[in-house]
């Protein structure tokens, strides 16, 4: 889809109307997400002071890295055990490279270490090529490979961090459990044919900072994009921050309240190369489809650089494939192209 003025995005919301379901209007209060918004210091944010902010998270973006992880992760540590309190985090990630070459999913997995309040964590993330979301069909001649290739990545991942975690296949999703069942320890989207991640918490504030090290590690010897999540920190913390290899870009992430009408405002604070997303309608597609197979569906407004786009997230396809995109465009009005989310933003 090329780019739309706001008011044709807008009149979308008029065609989904029609059609009986219920988008936001124009003067309807909507939470805009903004991310990617660069900053030339954390002060720029008194920009959005028109509007109400919440979850505001300064990101220090480095390309083409090259250092100790083990040095950088815990500067930013020590940094964050002056400051912290209940409401601030703390997260720096890094790239880390599967030892084979798999065939469904991606060479290429994230990691994060971060800090929180009374605990810190480290999390695990695996990406494919491609999404095929529970309950769809095409991809199940390749589940059983695409289940192994998941656990044995995971594998890897726990055998480099030295985690007391055991893994499983059972009812064709990988499952992680901890030795210790009082351990917290999150597994998201294991059944879907995507993205999947672990996260495993610890009381000791220092256990995983030799440990990430070591997964970060098998990235080398390629530069690495890295990036550092703050949230919740006072002025002066992030000015001390600031100090840490001060060659890092800053760029906001945050929500803002606002009636849907004042996205363009909010975007040309934001600019030049800030996004924000906002959604315009949510609805089941049986309301549409009653032949089709039931999912949720997301249209929401994207603003960028070159003016509004219209984005179309389904949790599923409720058509057959090669019937999804004539159908959306006849639901839009515009044509549409398959744009996956970026993996690791």
């Amino acid at each position: 889809m090329g780019s739309l003025t706001f008011s044709q995005a807008l009149s979308v919301g008029d065609r989904l109307l029609a059609l009986g379901l219920k988008p936001a209007a124009p003067a309807n209060d909507v939470i805009c997400y903004v991310e990617e918004w660069t900053v030339k210091s954390p002060d720029d944010f008194d920009q959005l002071d028109p509007w109400a902010t919440e979850d505001v998270t300064l990101v220090h973006v480095r390309e083409k890295w090259r250092g100790d992880f083990f040095l950088l992760s815990g500067a930013y540590h020590t940094i964050y055990r002056r400051h912290q309190d209940i409401g601030t985090y703390c997260s720096v990630s890094h790239p880390w490279r599967i030892r084979e070459h798999p065939a469904l999913h991606e060479r290429t997995g994230m990691l994060w270490i971060g800090f929180r309040h009374a605990h810190s964590f480290i999390r695990v993330r695996l990406q494919t090529g491609a999404v095929i979301t529970p309950g769809e069909t095409r991809g199940d001649g390749q589940r059983a490979q695409w289940l192994d290739e998941r656990r044995a990545a995971f594998l890897e991942a726990i055998a480099v961090l030295e985690l007391p975690i055991e893994t499983a296949i059972e009812k064709d999703a990988v499952v992680i459990r901890p030795h210790d069942t009082a351990i917290p320890l999150f597994c998201s989207w294991p059944d879907s044919f995507g993205p999947c991640q672990f996260e495993y918490n610890t009381s000791d504030a220092y256990e995983f900072l030799v440990p990430a090290s070591k997964l970060a590690a098998t990235y080398a010897p390629e530069p690495a994009g890295i990036r550092a999540y703050l949230t919740g920190f006072s002025e002066e913390a992030l000015a001390e921050f600031q100090s840490i290899e001060p060659v890092a870009r800053f760029a906001y992430r945050c929500s803002v309240h606002c009636p849907l009408d004042e996205l363009p405002e909010v975007l040309g604070a934001i600019q030049p190369d800030g996004r924000l997303y906002a959604t315009l309608c949510e609805f089941q597609t049986c309301n549409l489809l009653p032949e089709g197979e039931e999912a949720s569906a997301i249209i929401g407004i994207v603003g960028g650089e070159g003016g509004f786009q219209i984005e179309a997230r389904l949790n599923r396809a409720p058509l057959d494939e090669e019937a999804m995109a004539a159908w959306l465009e006849r639901l839009i009005g515009y044509p549409v192209v398959y744009a996956p989310l970026p993996a690791f933003v």
